[in-house]
């Protein structure tokens, strides 16, 4: 009966009373060629790319080479998606046990984010081995990614009008036809009311990441004492946010009569609070010892080789060295053209190229000014004529 009342109200249209809010929002972003695309994809894909785009931007200052790093970030990114969609599909294995397509369409939901780190950090890090990138700089770096990633991410389940609690007074509470409906069927004993506002969970997880890379931001570049320590930071930090979260929530994965998520947050935050007491203690008995990765001789080789390959690709017919190997004549606007093409890169450039960039520029003024003195003491031909005649 209950449920039948419910099917007259708008399913897309959700409100948050006490905020004078009222929209309508359906999962369904537009549709190409018959394939419908959601805004859950959309959503997940844009945190994705605004977590690269991060990385990318910081991997120097963790002593990182981008080049290396990208197969292990995108082999994360692959990993942390089958990751997710494998635990999810295995806590609710009776919805898709008689329908094995329906595990590959994620395109409405069905992820779970700590099978989604635990299938990035497992793929991420082989793939970082094989390619020689090292891993507590990287997890480092990638963690302040999912930061990113949720905040934005968990949007999407405002989108499919889920990831919602329970029964609240609270001025953010929210409602919709859709949630109402859900309640209503799962919550048949009235212990959550379908018509009543509940707690909007997606909107307080994605403002704690928020918050929280804010903080891990300024700590990786003012306070990192030791390379792991942004990442166990952060496994503490979403981990205490997600248990307390996970307590609101009515859509939970259980374990028989324990919430999954509030299970391994528990053991996570435990695991990584000793290991951050393990690492501050063993950066104190070094004391001025300890080197995180970027301040090391591999890493700065590892950098200068990245930055030789990056000039490299930027050698064209106008460079120093083409000139030098393929023309006979120098003069000065070969020079002046060099200059310019200086005065155009990037100002960002590290100290480093400045001075290659400075030193190249030396050598062909030498090699001009070794031509031309060469071409005045060269005899000409009639002198090398009465030379001979002489002789």
């Amino acid at each position: 009966m209950i449920v039948s009342l419910l099917s007259t109200i708008d399913p897309n249209k959700i409100s948050f009373p006490k905020l004078g809010i009222e929209m309508t929002i359906k999962s369904e972003a537009f549709s190409i060629l018959g394939l419908t695309i959601t805004w859950y994809g959309i959503l997940i894909t844009i945190g994705m790319m605004l977590a690269m785009m991060y990385a990318f931007s910081r991997m120097r200052s963790f002593g990182l080479d981008a080049d290396r790093a990208i197969d292990g970030i995108i082999g994360g990114v692959i990993g942390g998606i089958i990751g997710a969609r494998v635990y999810y599909v295995i806590f609710h294995w009776a919805d898709y046990a008689g329908d094995w397509k329906a595990i590959f369409n994620i395109r409405n939901g069905g992820l779970g984010i700590y099978g989604g780190l635990i299938g990035a950090l497992i793929i991420g890090s082989i793939v970082c081995k094989l390619r020689k990138v090292r891993l507590l700089p990287i997890y480092d770096i990638v963690s302040l990614g999912f930061l990113i990633g949720q905040c934005i991410g968990r949007w999407g389940n405002f989108m499919n009008h889920e990831a919602f609690g329970k029964n609240t007074e609270s001025i953010f509470g929210m409602t919709s036809g859709r949630i109402q409906t859900w309640i209503s069927r799962n919550y048949p004993d009235g212990s959550v009311i379908a018509n009543q506002p509940v707690h909007p969970c997606f909107f307080y997880e994605s403002m704690w990441c928020l918050l929280g890379f804010i903080i891990l931001h300024f700590v990786s570049k003012k306070a990192k004492k030791f390379d792991g320590q942004i990442f166990l930071m952060y496994v503490i930090w979403y981990g205490t946010g997600r248990f307390f979260i996970e307590s609101l929530r009515t859509d939970s994965l259980y374990l028989g009569t324990v919430k999954i998520s509030q299970l391994v947050a528990v053991l996570s935050v435990i695991t990584a609070f000793i290991l951050l007491c393990i690492g501050f203690s063993h950066v104190n008995r070094m004391g001025g010892d300890y080197q995180l990765y970027c301040d090391t001789e591999e890493s700065i080789a590892l950098l200068k080789e990245a930055d030789a390959r990056l000039e490299k690709t930027k050698e064209s017919p106008e460079t120093a060295q083409v000139i030098l190997a393929e023309k006979e004549e120098f003069d000065e606007e070969k020079v002046n053209d060099i200059i310019a093409e200086l005065n155009t890169e990037s100002p960002q450039r590290e100290e480093e190229l400045k001075a290659e960039k400075e030193k190249q520029i030396n050598d062909l003024l030498k090699e001009i000014a070794e031509a031309d003195i060469a071409k005045e003491t060269e005899p000409t031909e009639t002198e090398a004529d009465t030379e001979k005649t002489e002789g």
